[in-house]
């Protein structure tokens, strides 16, 4: 749609994406997004910026397509925001293509924490999202990360959680715990997984960096295996750029070791 049309051949006027971010208030949206999915009123205490015109300019990127919006779980009458990471790469890679051929993108070789990172996931069941994030995550950093999860209400793990890890080779083995249990722990990372949950979260100790993806129960679908295997997809999108950024962000000093 309206980013698509961004193209590589020579044009007096910038990309649409250089043109939808140079405004400075949209930048900053984009740039608080990254972090993680806000409502509106969080983005309105973030910048500074009256209601009226963050919903306006929320518009102009949910029209382009670098923003998502849907509805809370936990209060119909909260939305929250996701930026799609995977949509802003191939925007800027067309706009650099666009400027100069030798702009193209090339690999980028992602500093390595020295230490390994402390990352727990939370959601309410601790049966679906939050193992199959932690699963994910195991799966694609290794050694590189201690991670946990827990739920605020554990239930048994749903089988279609495991069978849909099991398609992507990846034997999902839990016992789900309650958050209380790992409220003691020190993390680097907290990232709540359902709206319910984040409002119930408690505080850890070390200041972890705190993240809300807003992600819907799968459980609660007619049909449930379709649900988890998008779940499975977008949290496998989410935990790439999760680990991309992992020893860029990382101070040895944020969470003392236990």
């Amino acid at each position: 749609m309206y980013l698509r049309a961004v193209g590589t051949s020579e044009t007096a006027d910038p990309p649409p994406f250089v043109r939808l971010a140079s405004d400075p208030l949209r930048w900053r949206l984009l740039r608080e997004l990254s972090h993680g999915d806000r409502r509106v009123r969080e983005l309105v205490g973030l910048v500074g910026q009256p209601q009226n015109l963050v919903s306006y300019h929320l518009r102009k990127l949910r029209a382009a397509e670098l923003v998502t919006a849907r509805r809370s779980s936990f209060d119909g009458r909260d939305t929250y925001y996701h930026l799609d990471l995977e949509r802003c790469a191939d925007a800027l890679a067309a706009a650099g293509s666009s400027l100069h051929p030798a702009l193209a993108p090339i690999g980028v070789e992602v500093k390595q924490a020295e230490s390994r990172l402390k990352v727990l996931f939370v959601c309410t069941g601790n049966s679906g999202r939050s193992p199959m994030a932690e699963a994910l995550l195991r799966h694609r950093a290794g050694s590189r990360v201690e991670v946990s999860s827990a739920g605020s209400h554990p239930k048994p793990v749903h089988p279609d959680a495991v069978r849909v890890l099991a398609e992507r080779g990846i034997a999902l083995t839990h016992e789900p715990s309650h958050v209380d249990d790992h409220r003691r722990r020190r993390f680097h990372w907290v990232i709540s997984l359902c709206d319910r949950v984040r409002e119930v979260c408690p505080e850890f100790p070390g200041h972890p960096r705190v993240v809300h993806w807003s992600l819907p129960d799968p459980a609660k679908e007619p049909e449930s295996y379709p649900a988890f295997r998008r779940l499975a997809d977008e949290l496998d999108r989410r935990i790439g750029f999760l680990t991309a950024r992992f020893g860029v962000e990382y101070r040895d000093d944020e969470v003392n070791r236990t």
